[in-house]
């Protein structure tokens, strides 16, 4: 699949962030022997009869959990007895897989340490609301533009695809934390679309270089994939 790319060599900056980022503060632990186990964010999918949809983070793999974080998607359909998890992963790929987008249907709770990284709990709606939003979830999980290609910087990748179904489920009113690296490359074909929150626009270009104003997503700048801002609706300071 042939992208638009930018200007700044992904690889380069990647290797040369990465070098800063062990020497500095050392190397990582052992990603092979991490743990995965549920961190209790999530109801057993038998023990609550309404639908649920979840919205997590947790830092990504070794030196690049110092800087950026993977997001994923669960949902529990109301009475159903297993979770969903909807997420892109970039090694199916380049392993010989049939696409980057990750369904798992298996797993009985989704909130489960990423390589030993604590997930963090950023949406949990519950109710009508989230049985309105699965049907919307699926179709923007088929929609998604990149399914057979993952770039780590700037994207797309795994972030840009929870950022893609964000914007197309109006019941999910939630952004994705600053450092989700690649949340700001937006559709192909224009430099421009809602924000995430549906409450604001958003200019990016490649995700490399943008800018967000919205009444939920506050005042935000991206540049080489960092964010700097201000939310408002909720008086903070956004950095990377």
């Amino acid at each position: 699949m042939s992208l638009p790319c930018p200007s700044i060599v992904s690889h380069g900056f990647l290797f040369l962030l990465g070098f800063f980022c062990t020497s500095c503060v050392g190397a990582s632990p052992d990603w092979r022997n991490a743990s995965s186990d549920s961190v209790g964010l999530a109801p057993r999918a038998k023990e609550e009869p309404r639908a649920v949809v979840q919205v997590y983070a947790a830092r990504t793999v070794r030196w690049r959990g110092y800087f950026a974080v993977h997001c994923w998607i669960a949902t529990k359909a109301e009475n159903a007895n297993h979770w969903t998890t909807y997420q892109v992963i970039g090694w199916r790929l380049f392993r010989g897989g049939t696409g980057a987008v990750a369904v798992d249907e298996t797993v009985d709770v989704p909130d489960r340490r990423w390589f030993g990284a604590k997930p963090v709990l950023i949406e949990d709606l519950r109710g009508k609301g989230a049985a309105e939003a699965i049907p919307l979830i699926e179709a923007a999980v088929k929609s998604y533009p990149y399914p057979d290609f993952y770039r780590a910087w700037p994207g797309p990748n795994s972030n840009t695809f929870v950022s893609h179904v964000l914007r197309n489920v109006p019941q999910l009113g939630v952004e994705l934390p600053p450092h989700a690296i690649g949340k700001d490359w937006i559709h192909p074909g224009s430099p421009f679309a809602f924000s995430e929150t549906k409450t604001g626009v958003q200019m990016s270009f490649f995700g490399v270089l943008g800018f967000t104003l919205g009444l939920a997503d506050g005042i935000e700048l991206n540049l080489l994939g960092l964010s700097f801002g201000v939310d408002i609706a909720r008086p903070a300071l956004k950095l990377l």
